[in-house]
């Protein structure tokens, strides 16, 4: 950075040069007492080159909370949220998933996780109005190849899930074409991937959803039980690379997580983050439980959940923290078309073996 940049008098800035800073930047660090004294500057004057330098060096002007309400800042999409493509869902969630963070999505065995992740890939590619991002989605797998005939079926099934949009809208998505498929077969191809081809397709605006399925494989497989200050690095830089692309693009992050069982007895250790009569908590432990801006838990249930004369396994999708959520839970089923949200006046859960 140049001082000339600065909109300063010359003898001020001539008195910061003489003070031996390097940088503008480097005034930033110093307190106005500290900068006054060195540089010999009144209060006054010091509060001016604060005021310039700041100015500079930020990227973007200042938000104010009013000119979010108001939608003033296009940029960041105030109160945007991707739709899950269900009104119960989305009811849930306060409109869908948050533009910006991580959003974890953890669970057992046949949870339900994937067909979650699947009809957000394809939501996405809807205009904002209805609930989309008007862009394409990258899928990472890490465990298992990547379901396309599923993915085929829900795009087919499109119009019996979303009733609510003309069928034109529907028939000009070109829904297999803007999902974006990567296979990570270990932590050096998952970071070479986030890190170098990701990046592009996010600048092009080819794609605005990043979903990881799952986060947790590659780091559970290749750290022994006696490496988790190297996991919990590796972690970090991961997750670094998340948020980074997730705040400069407005693309959500959705990062797929196994579970791991509750050994009985005290542990003060381990951060249950509220599941206290839970058999099973996320993988990963604190260190990439801090990373993550909002945690569901999906849990499949016993029994059989009814809705228009069909029935399903019953699925429990649970809000386990977020910052604009409380702990909430709905009743949801996974269907031909995709996952739909059970109201509560409308399921009837009926026990195992019932009919």
């Amino acid at each position: 950075m140049e001082w000339e940049q600065l909109d300063l008098n010359p003898r001020i800035i001539a008195a910061v040069k003489k003070a031996n800073f390097r940088s503008a930047k480097e005034i930033l660090c110093v307190s106005g007492p500290d900068l006054q004294r060195l540089t010999r500057l009144s209060k006054t004057d010091v509060q001016r080159v604060h005021c310039s330098v700041a100015a500079v060096v930020r990227k973007s002007k200042p938000v104010t909370a009013l000119q979010l309400i108001r939608g003033e800042c296009p940029v960041l999409e105030a109160g945007h949220r991707l739709s899950f493509a269900c009104p119960v869902l989305d009811g849930l969630m306060r409109g869908g998933l948050p533009i910006r963070g991580i959003t974890e999505l953890a669970g057992e065995s046949a949870a339900g996780k994937t067909q979650f992740c699947l009809q957000l890939c394809l939501s996405v590619q809807y205009p904002q109005e209805n609930g989309g991002l008007n862009s394409g989605a990258v899928y990472i797998c890490t465990e298992d190849s990547f379901p396309i005939k599923r993915l085929r079926q829900l795009i087919t099934q499109q119009p019996q899930l979303r009733p609510d949009l003309p069928p034109a809208l529907i028939r000009s998505r070109r829904f297999s074409d803007n999902i974006y498929i990567e296979h990570a077969v270990d932590l050096e191809a998952l970071q070479a991937c986030v890190s170098q081809r990701v990046p592009v397709l996010l600048k092009r605006g080819l794609v605005r959803l990043l979903v990881v399925d799952s986060v947790a494989a590659l780091f559970r497989s290749e750290f022994q039980a006696d490496e988790a200050v190297q996991r919990s690095r590796h972690l970090l830089a991961f997750s670094n690379i998340l948020h980074h692309l997730s705040h400069e693009y407005g693309a959500p992050v959705v990062c797929v997580n196994q579970v791991t069982d509750v050994v009985d007895g005290p542990n003060p250790g381990r951060c249950d983050y509220g599941l206290v009569g839970s058999k099973v908590l996320p993988a990963l432990g604190i260190a990439w439980a801090n990373q993550v801006m909002v945690r569901l838990m999906l849990r499949r249930l016993a029994g059989q959940v009814q809705s228009d004369s069909r029935s399903s396994a019953p699925r429990k999708l649970e809000v386990v923290f977020a910052p604009h959520l409380p702990r909430a839970s709905c009743l949801c089923g996974v269907w031909e078309e995709g996952v739909r949200g059970i109201p509560d006046d409308n399921s009837d859960l009926q026990p195992q073996g019932s009919s």
